[in-house]
């Protein structure tokens, strides 16, 4: 399948113009997304995770750009592969991130996931319980 016809990798190379609306005024226009990025959506969600610990499904969703189906199935595979602990707390979910757990791929199964983390939000490190 070429690049342009998988799903999410709509090419582009700046983000699409502004539109008027019914007052003329100019509002931004959809954020376009690139073909790739370096890290994945569940990278993403891990991180967003990371930064909002009781984010809600929703606001996760938004942050990643990624739709709530997609970001509950990315929040249960890294549950299931241990990265992520939910809490129920009410009628809501929190989320630790074990900062320990080890990559998955063999080329980086050396490293924890709390050195990636590090480089994105100083502290996220530290397995502090209000830094998950």
């Amino acid at each position: 399948m070429p690049p342009s016809s998988r799903p999410g990798t709509a090419r582009a190379s700046s983000p699409a113009p502004g539109h008027s609306d019914a007052t003329g005024t100019e509002t931004p226009g959809p954020v376009q997304r690139p073909p790739w990025t370096l890290l994945t959506n569940h990278g993403h969600v891990l991180l967003a995770v990371a930064q909002s610990r009781d984010a809600r499904v929703a606001e996760i969703a938004a942050r990643v750009s990624i739709t709530t189906r997609a970001t509950l199935a990315i929040l249960r595979d890294l549950e299931d592969a241990g990265y992520l602990t939910r809490h129920r707390v009410g009628r809501r979910s929190h989320y630790t991130v074990d900062t320990h757990q080890h990559f998955r791929h063999p080329a980086t199964a050396s490293h924890e996931v709390g050195e990636l983390l590090a480089i994105f939000i100083p502290g996220a490190a530290d397995p502090s319980p209000e830094n998950g």
